[in-house]
């Protein structure tokens, strides 16, 4: 366990070991009144146990950390380690050795992996049932008869943050009537600048499936430009560039080009710089104050293309992915505490895995998309637990997270941020978070956005802690 700096004194450590050990030994059903005594477990007005508002500010959290700013992993291990992930994961495409062409049983394998026709009632956003023959009509769209024996491999490029969804169509369903939120039919977001490969168009012409390094789905046409292999393939190491650190900042406006007006760069996005001159405007405004950068543009035939935008230069971003450190994960990790949660990156925002993929890409490491492949990836070190994992077990890889570890249980993941007296607290993308009342009846906060949590007093159900239900630990900052 790494030391870590004394800090207020709401949870000291014979109250810490109390709690642990009625947890692990009689505690099931340990409601919120048998957490220990002292303001911090207090229910403050947010409802939110054990947190307290300097908690909400990245560096008290740096403050306590020992060895904060040490590199742990360099830039040439980070990029070994991406390599591998590339191919030896899976759940990832490497795009860049894909066969010149393909076959239709990879396309129709890439398009019938991803989802099967709906089987079970579904509801749109007005809560009314969605009559089967629209269902057909989607899955119809998916237009599978039309695939080639064998095709050209075709390359392309994200213009714009666009919805990778299961299906082509806009429609948002949800499994129960009056959800809003969980839209089964999304998956995952592509970013500007983000490669990939074009396998399939829907029938009505407005979707193409496409395949890129961390998912394969259904995008929107327009948001996607064709370009050849080597320009695309290119783009990712073209230098000098501007890496986003912020969570979102977007280019300035401009009437000028219009396409890449208040474009929205999200965290970890890296984009050349133009090859512009310094002292003549661009897009009518003089660059000498921001950044210019060289960003992918869709023409009217749907071609590849670049045009300059300026990002502000004080603007969140950096000349270089930043180091792998315990500081920069906090301090990454916390510009996003309280944006809404957003399942596959809806609502502009993200979910736990999207959280977690764009912290560490601001570092420069590669993460898979979603939960279930990050957490058993085979790149990354990770402690794994099952139905024979005992509570001491559970408990002792509790007591040794670092900053930046990820835990995982049934659908989602957190971050760990720290401890407080032994306490160990997460930072996590969830639209839920439950914790027992004093009645003894789960009770839930209804988070749904970026938040900061301790993680003990968290529940999976009336008779299980977060903790009972961790699947694994992975550490992403040291090699396997």
């Amino acid at each position: 366990m790494r030391t870590q700096q004394s800090g207020p004194r709401r949870f000291g450590k014979v109250g810490w070991l109390a709690f642990a050990l009625a947890i692990a030994l009689g505690g099931p059903h340990a409601a919120a009144r048998d957490l220990p005594g002292g303001s911090a477990w207090q229910a403050p007005p947010s409802g939110v146990i054990g947190v307290q508002e300097a908690y909400l500010d990245a560096e008290f959290w740096v403050a306590r950390t020992a060895d904060a700013d040490t590199v742990l992993m360099d830039r040439a291990a980070i990029d070994a380690r991406n390599a591998r992930l590339l191919r030896e994961d899976a759940s990832m495409h490497d795009i860049a050795a894909l066969p010149a062409t393909l076959p239709r049983a990879q396309v129709a394998a890439w398009i019938e992996d991803l989802a099967s026709p709906p089987t079970k009632a579904l509801w749109d956003e007005a809560g009314k049932p969605v009559p089967a023959d629209t269902l057909a009509g989607i899955v119809g769209n998916r237009a599978m008869a039309a695939i080639p024996d064998r095709q050209p491999t075709r390359y392309g490029m994200a213009v714009r943050r666009a919805a990778l969804r299961a299906f082509p169509t806009t429609l948002r369903v949800f499994s129960s009537q009056g959800e809003t939120d969980i839209d089964r039919f999304q998956e995952s977001a592509l970013f500007p600048g983000d490669p990939l490969v074009v396998v399939h168009a829907s029938a009505d012409g407005k979707w193409r499936f496409v395949v890129s390094p961390r998912y394969a789905a259904w995008v929107e046409a327009e948001a996607i430009a064709e370009g050849d292999r080597a320009t695309v393939l290119a783009h990712a190491t073209r230098a000098p560039y501007r890496v986003v650190t912020g969570a979102k900042p977007r280019t300035v406006f401009t009437r000028e080009e219009p396409r890449l007006s208040e474009l929205q760069l999200d965290m970890g996005t890296r984009i050349p710089l133009a090859p512009a001159a310094p002292d003549a405007p661009v897009n009518g405004q003089h660059p000498y104050a921001a950044w210019i950068l060289d960003l992918p543009v869709r023409d009217a035939d749907g071609r590849l293309g670049f045009a300059p935008a300026l990002m502000p230069r004080i603007a969140d971003t950096a000349g270089d992915y930043l180091p792998l450190t315990r500081a920069n994960l906090l301090r990454q990790a916390f510009k996003f505490l309280g944006e809404r949660y957003g399942w596959g990156h809806s609502y502009n925002g993200r979910d736990c895995s999207g959280f977690v993929s764009e912290v560490y890409r601001s570092m420069g490491v590669q993460l898979p998309r979603n939960t279930s492949d990050q957490a058993v990836s085979p790149v990354f070190a990770r402690t794994r637990f099952d139905a024979s994992s005992t509570r001491a077990q559970r408990m002792a890889a509790v007591a040794a997270l670092d900053v930046g570890d990820l835990i995982y249980i049934p659908g989602h993941v957190m971050m760990f941020a720290g401890r407080i007296d032994g306490m160990p607290y997460v930072i996590h993308d969830t639209n839920g978070g439950t914790l027992l009342g004093p009645d003894g009846e789960p009770r839930s906060l209804r988070l749904n956005g970026v938040s900061l949590t301790p993680l003990l007093p968290l529940r999976f159900g009336k008779d299980h802690d977060y903790v009972d239900r961790i699947t694994n630990i992975v550490r992403v900052t040291t090699p396997p």
